[in-house]
Order: C-alpha cells, then sequence, then structure tokens
C-alpha cells in the first residue's frame, strides 16, 4: 500500500489533497454513512470523508426525509464490501466536490467497489464532469443490472434515482 504520509496541503480540510504518487491514497473504512460516502483515515492519521465517483445510490440520511426505496441495502451491502477494510482510493480530474468530500473511484481488496454497487443493483451510473474515467463502464453495468431487475431495479418504481450533480 502507499504510505499516505507523504501528502501535502491543507492541514484545516483544504482542496488540495496529494498522495505521493498524485492520484491514489491509501486507508481503512472506519465508517459507512450510506451507498455511496464513507469514513477513511488515512495513513497520515487525517479522516476524510469519501463520496464514490460515478455512482448514485439511493439517499438514507437526507434531514426530514425518510430513506429512499433499497436506500437502507445499499449501505448495508456497501458496508460489507468495505467497513473496517483497507482500501486504496483512486483520484480523478476533480478531488473535491461541493460538500468538501474527497472524490474517489475505491478499491477494497480486488473489488472495484464502485462498479460493484452498481453491478448488483444497489447504485446507478452518475456522470458528473470532469470525473469520467469510468463513466461508459458504469452505464452499461446500471443497463444490465436494470435489464436483468437486480436489486433496487426489482424493488423500486422508477426513476428511482435522481439525475444531476453530485450532491450525496
Amino acid at each position: 500500500m502507499l504510505a499516505a504520509a507523504a501528502l501535502a496541503g491543507c492541514d484545516d480540510g483544504g482542496a488540495a489533497l496529494r498522495a505521493p504518487d498524485g492520484r491514489s491514497l491509501s486507508g481503512r473504512v472506519v465508517s459507512v454513512a450510506d451507498g455511496d460516502t464513507v469514513r477513511v483515515r488515512l495513513g497520515s492519521g487525517r479522516t476524510e470523508r469519501v463520496r464514490y465517483i460515478g455512482i448514485d445510490t439511493p439517499e438514507t440520511q437526507k434531514p426530514d426525509a425518510p430513506a429512499e426505496c433499497y436506500g437502507d441495502r445499499a449501505r448495508a451491502f456497501n458496508a460489507r464490501l468495505v467497513d473496517d477494510r483497507d482500501v486504496r482510493l483512486e483520484l480523478d480530474v476533480e478531488e473535491r466536490d461541493r460538500y468538501g468530500r474527497l472524490l474517489a473511484y475505491v478499491y477494497a481488496g480486488g473489488t472495484f467497489v464502485n462498479a460493484e454497487l452498481v453491478r448488483a443493483g444497489y447504485a446507478d451510473a452518475l456522470t458528473v464532469p470532469p470525473n469520467v474515467r469510468f463513466a461508459p463502464r458504469f452505464r452499461k453495468l446500471a443497463r444490465d443490472a436494470r435489464r436483468a431487475r437486480r436489486g433496487l431495479w426489482a424493488s423500486c418504481a422508477p426513476p428511482r434515482l435522481r439525475r444531476g450533480a453530485q450532491a450525496s
């Protein structure tokens, strides 16, 4: 694993966050917020909120709103994949969203977590330029999951997921 101790940037959570190779970080998932957001303790000891790039899962933590259809299942599936596990975070062009969360493609062992959530029907593809490296792959996985009626596609009335900016 990469030693994330060589991070450079703002200590206060500023936008400049660089791994030694400039594109990936390693850490351990310390909590799972929902199907597409986790908290990761990096090798430096710093904890980051991490939002998965290119996918969108049903909401579970919106203030004054009930969990969306399949949101609790998406969170549980994500937890089975990553909770208390070492992960590799690959960054893309834009490193943070408007909420200050680190944006990443997440790998746990041999599993590409973002893709697995879409493939299994727990997430839909969500393309937010400029982070588009795996957009065609995610779109194909989502189309295949819909056609096979996997996960939320069998349980939730379409259209289940909102379209637009990577907001949650």
